[in-house]
């Protein structure tokens, strides 16, 4: 574990940041404790996922907007305040690779690259070996997005994703899973904002609901992401009578 706690200094929110004060996860937060290698952290729209995740992201010295830690460009600046009240807590190890993979801002990410492999001294196929052997804008999102991780993530690493499920189909979520295992099993550590059930069935895995109160753990079985998928799943005729019925009530 390289990360063992996140903890915000109980500061009040002000100015552009003031709308953080009505997010109840992230007012609420005090110390979250980390347990294990994969730690999902999942809640509906507007809970403060990726609000989190970015934040935790600037104060390990990522790119906000997505990258290593050598990435240093900005398209846009829309991040908040949050990483500066922040304090991590660290274990004794440093890791030897990371990545902040947004889903929201893999366009500018895979742009940056195409920057960096002009400005690179080595030739496009030996610096592209990162990246699945050729610019990520020449692949699909879901292929970019995935060779990405296979051949740029490399191990004993720390890797933030932010709904990586956004560019991949069940079937590449599924290889994903892969990956993250992978990962786990080359000594890494994972953050991971995500609305996927296939993602959050990752054995071991600690799942973090962000929701009206505090930040806690749930079962994987308890989140609303699996009921919801498994209710529809179990019976999607008798879900779309009962939805469409009310829509047409409305």
């Amino acid at each position: 574990m390289f990360l063992n706690a996140i903890e915000r200094a109980p500061v009040p929110f002000a100015g552009a940041d003031s709308y953080l004060g009505d997010i109840p996860a992230i007012a609420g937060l005090g110390q979250l404790e980390l347990h294990a290698p994969v730690t999902f952290l999942v809640g509906e729209n507007g809970s403060g996922k990726s609000t989190l995740l970015e934040a935790v992201a600037l104060a390990l010295g990522f790119n906000p907007e997505g990258g290593s830690k050598n990435f240093s460009f900005s398209t846009r600046d829309t991040h908040s305040g949050l990483h500066g009240c922040l304090t991590l807590h660290r274990g004794p190890y440093r890791p030897k690779d990371g990545f902040f993979l947004r889903a929201e801002s893999f366009y500018n990410t895979a742009t940056e690259v195409e920057e960096l492999s002009r400005r690179s001294l080595a030739p496009p196929e030996e610096f592209y070996r990162n990246y699945g052997g050729k610019s990520l804008h020449h692949q699909s999102h879901g292929e970019s997005f995935l060779n990405l991780v296979h051949s740029r993530f490399h191990g004993q690493g720390i890797y933030l994703l932010d709904e990586p499920e956004a560019a991949l189909s069940p079937a590449r979520q599924l290889t994903l899973l892969c990956e993250l295992h992978r990962l786990v099993e080359a000594g890494s550590q994972l953050l991971i904002a995500t609305h996927s059930p296939i993602l959050m069935a990752y054995p071991g895995a600690e799942i973090l609901l962000l929701g009206e109160g505090p930040i806690h753990p749930v079962e994987y079985r308890e989140t609303e992401h699996y009921q919801i998928t498994k209710s529809f799943l179990d019976s999607p005729e008798r879900m779309l009578r009962i939805l469409l019925q009310q829509d047409e009530e409305e």
